[in-house]
């Protein structure tokens, strides 16, 4: 299992479990809680939520996959920007660790920037943390300025969850090597693009006939290249979890680099933080 190390020296696996959509009907909940089960199985024991998703229906989901399990798990949920601060975030928490059946979470995100000033969020977790509710916090779809914003609390983010993937390549000119700098892992969210556009792709296509596998397989494989990025890849699906397992094992040769770099170039300036 490839792994990534956290600040504090904590290893993770560099591939875990997506469940943006997951909650949103009824009817699929034992479905996704079935997939995220054996997600965890295939060793991809780090999975993400958020109280975004389906309004904290992905929490509840997940609070059904890991019910007895919660110690092979590293848990990761994610705060709405109206909620980063004061008691609306322990409010928020709160309901996030009910929903979850757990009382601690391993990594809590604020979603992403609202108007809530970054030094309120910074105290309310750290508050949180010394509670015992969390273990750790981090952010999700903040760029450079952003983090540098931070200032000495910098040093205590975890990581920062961001687009990520060879269609969405931006993060490269400066937020990776900035966090790669400072031992701080970056989060792939939509490693293998959305809506099924970069998965039709005839270089990728092409990479991954010689290789004898899917286009999704070699998209997973090259986010898993780059040191110290956690990808997080979202499926209900039996054999696609498989297949995405599978993709820990794929290495792309510098020929399947260079053909994906000319079909998906790397950027050459600085360009605005992409997001969903």
């Amino acid at each position: 299992m490839t792994v990534v190390r956290l600040p504090d020296g904590t290893e993770v696996p560099a591939l875990g479990q997506g469940t943006w959509h997951m909650g949103e009907r009824g009817a699929d909940r034992a479905r996704e809680a079935a997939a995220l089960r054996l997600g965890l199985d295939l060793g991809m024991t780090l999975i993400d939520t958020a109280e975004m998703y389906a309004e904290g229906g992905a929490e509840e989901v997940v609070a059904e996959a890991i019910a007895g399990r919660r110690e092979e798990v590293f848990l990761v949920s994610k705060v709405y920007p109206h909620n980063a601060g004061g008691r609306k975030l322990e409010a928020a928490l709160g309901r996030s660790l009910q929903r979850l059946r757990v009382e601690t979470l391993d990594l809590y995100l604020l979603h992403w920037r609202g108007s809530v000033p970054l030094e309120d969020t910074v105290e309310a977790v750290e508050r949180m943390r010394a509670a015992g509710k969390i273990r750790r916090w981090g952010v999700s779809n903040l760029d450079v300025e952003d983090l540098e914003e931070l200032g000495p609390a910098l040093a205590d983010c975890a990581a920062d969850q961001v687009l990520y993937n060879l269609q969405a390549r931006g993060v490269e000119y400066d937020l990776l090597p900035f966090c790669q700098k400072r031992g701080m892992p970056v989060m792939a969210y939509s490693p293998v693009g959305q809506g099924g556009a970069l998965l039709r792709d005839a270089a990728l296509g092409r990479v991954a006939a010689r290789h004898g596998v899917t286009p999704a397989q070699v998209a997973l494989a090259w986010t898993l290249r780059a040191p110290g990025v956690i990808s997080i890849p979202k499926s209900a699906d039996p054999a696609h979890l498989r297949q995405n397992a599978a993709a820990r094992d794929l290495r792309l040769t510098a020929e399947d680099v260079a053909a994906l770099d000319a079909a998906f170039p790397p950027p050459k300036r600085k360009r605005g933080l992409a997001m969903l």
